[in-house]
């Protein structure tokens, strides 16, 4: 076939127009960038178009400075290499804003420098779960890896180059990679910021000099404690830095004392700020005061009210376990080490273990200060903190907060960049709140005969008889089959001897994860019905046997997206159930990608020949911000839902949603979905559309 014809340079500027429209002004044409690709092969003219709509649908700055640098990327690595450089760059907008995508997009040199320099190196990408894991197998607080320019950490979180390629081997990079991690998880674990250190730069006539000292003073206090817990990790350091001149073996000497704190390194301060400064080991990167200040400060704060919150829950359940109401507020002790972050909290002198939320709570506050504050061992009672004095509805964040560490972080799909968002999604998982008991009971008697009912139909479906026509032999004969083999026979064929039909009992083997729209859309009485439904189901799905699992799931952007459990599989049909079924209230947004990814991986957990994803809606995907709406939210539920399809799972869809036939074919399929034009309805027409779907 013929090579098409490249566009002219009006043909390109025409299209580019459109494409770029809000980045163009008077002194800004694309003229000139027409003029760089119409000398391009039309395929590369096809690919540099397409790629500048993906880049201008986040904003069109960033599709006017791909385009006006592809032609150079083209030429320097090829087209798979310059759809990764624009990929870096809009991983970059993501994560840092618009000014620093542009200057990667503008840096194709130094992308291709980055290229050629990586040999035998390390990218951060391959072995980030590595090292995540790595560090989470240390003690203290779970820091977060991310990439960046720069190598250093806010306490929670440890920023890591994209790559490390500063020896020949690989297996030496990976090495260093992971010295660093350790090195800047021992900032955070053993206090490098538990001083305002800004306060202490401030007392130096050359602050940036005084800082590279305390850093490098730091890395010889910190290797000192890992040496005494993590021996081999301290001869990792060691055989990666150089060894220590005289001025550094003596600071060396003077930290080696196990209670070193950050307070001996400033004291050392005042001596070396003088000296000469050495050259900082390969491992260390930078200190930012000013950062770690603002991130530790934010979390006190929160830990702070958290355990308020924490404590009054803990003394309130102790009480309803003893059902003794004690006088006045409990008296709280804590012993604790911050060498091993262990403690031991006792009310009104009797040792309590806490529940792991309260615990990690603590083990962070006692990484932060040491101890903890006597103060904070307030469980009600006066105080600004106190829970009954937060304005109405806080106490309920404030739980949020304190379980804010228990986030999973999920990808997404962007149709435009033909990619995943990494980790762009937090999700967390809670239990329904249970609600009025009398709902349930009420629904049963309310629909008694269509229980009944239901309950007959789903029994029928247990062990059932199939036929299984055509056979060699069986019970009854095939009257179709006769027939048609009478009929071949006076045609002159040699008639089928399969005249036979056979009974044969199927045992049903299925798993069935119900996922339940919790959006604020749902309020008021489609509420009602779909919590209806929930009960009908469970009461018929007893009968039945199959097993099955019913969480509700709803969202406030990606950085919080909720999961509520209000049956496991493991879980038997109860009153806790049944609390927690009443309990389903609409909540906020439907942001379904993350949520069916989320189950997909517990219901694949589950060993049954059939995996049913079972969706109750009212709608289409839906957020209230991230450019969730629209066709983004569609297009990311339909790619989950292929992936759910790839593990053996089969999603369906139930909806009350009059505009389902516009999008739901698209992302469910032709048949994998129905729309029932009542909510009145849905109860029983849920039931019995499973049943159907499972017969």
């Amino acid at each position: 076939m013929a090579e098409l014809t490249p566009l002219s340079q009006h043909q390109l500027e025409e299209q580019l127009d459109d494409i770029l429209c809000a980045a163009l002004s008077s002194r800004r044409s694309a003229a000139a960038i027409a003029a760089g690709i119409a000398p391009l092969a039309r395929a590369q003219q096809e690919f540099v178009l397409a790629w500048a709509e993906v880049a201008a649908q986040n904003v069109a700055e960033l599709g006017y400075q791909f385009t006006a640098q592809a032609p150079q990327a083209l030429t320097l690595f090829g087209q798979s290499g310059t759809e990764k450089w624009l990929l870096r760059a809009l991983d970059a907008y993501d994560k840092e804003g618009l000014y620093p995508a542009c200057a990667a997009l503008k840096d194709v040199a130094g992308f291709k420098r980055a290229s050629d320099a990586a040999g035998e190196g390390v990218a951060l990408a391959d072995v980030v779960r590595v090292l995540e894991l790595f560090l989470r197998g240390l003690a203290g607080r779970r820091l977060q890896l991310e990439a960046a320019d720069d190598t250093w950490t806010d306490t929670e979180t440890v920023f890591l180059p994209e790559r490390v390629a500063r020896y020949p081997l690989r297996v030496q990079n990976f090495r260093l990679y992971k010295a660093i991690a350790v090195h800047h998880w021992a900032q955070a674990r053993y206090g490098s910021f538990n001083l305002d250190l800004r306060a202490v730069l401030a007392h130096y006539a050359v602050p940036e000099r005084a800082l590279a000292w305390l850093n490098l003073i730091e890395a010889i206090r910190l290797e000192s404690h890992i040496g005494r817990w993590f021996p081999g990790l301290a001869t990792l350091l060691a055989e990666l830095r150089p060894e220590h001149p005289a001025t550094l073996a003596a600071v060396a000497a003077r930290l080696s004392g196990a209670d070193n704190s950050i307070a001996d390194s400033v004291l050392l301060l005042r001596e070396c700020y003088p000296l000469p400064l050495p050259d900082p080991f390969p491992y260390m990167g930078s200190l930012h005061p000013e950062r770690a200040a603002e991130v530790r400060g934010e979390r006190i704060a929160k830990e702070r009210r958290a355990l308020y919150t924490g404590l009054e829950l803990l003394r309130q359940s102790l009480q309803v376990e003893t059902n003794e109401i004690a006088p006045g507020e409990p008296e709280l002790d804590i012993e604790c080490s911050f060498d091993t972050l262990e403690f031991e909290l006792q009310i009104d002198g009797e040792a309590v273990a806490p529940p792991e939320e309260v615990a990690k709570l603590l083990r962070s506050i006692i990484q932060d200060f040491g101890e903890v504050p006597e103060e904070y061992l307030l469980a009600s009672g006066p105080g600004a903190y106190a829970a009954e004095s937060l304005p109405e509805g806080e106490a309920a964040g404030v739980l949020a907060e304190s379980s804010a560490a228990g986030g999973r972080l999920y990808d997404e799909w962007d149709f435009r960049r033909r990619d995943y968002r990494k980790d762009w999604c937090v999700l967390f998982e809670s239990d329904v709140p249970a609600g009025d008991p009398r709902f349930v009971a009420g629904v049963r008697a309310r629909y008694a005969g269509q229980i009944a009912q239901l309950r007959r139909r789903f029994e029928a479906l247990r062990g059932e008889d199939r036929l299984a026509r055509r056979q060699h032999e069986g019970e009854d004969i095939d009257f179709d089959a006769v027939v048609e083999a009478y009929a071949d026979r006076k045609s002159g064929i040699e008639p089928s001897e399969r005249l036979f039909v056979q009974r044969r009992r199927i045992e049903r083997n299925i798993a069935v994860m119900f996922m339940v729209d919790m959006s604020g859309s749902t309020k008021g009485w489609i509420n009602g019905c779909e919590r209806e439904a929930l009960v009908l189901l469970c009461e018929a799905l007893e009968a039945l046997g199959d097993r099955y699992a019913i969480y509700g799931f709803s969202g406030w952007t990606r950085k919080r997206c909720d999961i509520c459990r209000i049956k496991t599989f493991a879980e038997p049909y109860g009153e806790a159930v049944r609390g927690r079924i009443a309990g389903v209230e609409p909540r906020d947004y439907t942001r379904m990608g993350v949520a069916i990814r989320h189950l997909t991986g517990i219901l694949n957990k589950v060993e049954a020949k059939t995996r049913i994803l079972f969706t109750l809606s009212d709608g289409k995907p839906d957020d209230f911000s991230d450019g969730y709406r629209g066709d983004y939210g569609i297009e990311d539920t339909r790619q989950a839902l292929i992936e759910a399809r790839q593990s053996g799972i089969h999603p369906f869809c139930v909806t009350i949603d009059e505009e389902a036939r516009d999008y739901l074919p698209h992302m469910y399929g032709p048949a994998s979905w129905v729309l029932i034009d009542n909510a009145g309805q849905l109860p029983l027409k849920t039931a019995e559309v499973y049943r159907r779907l499972t017969s």
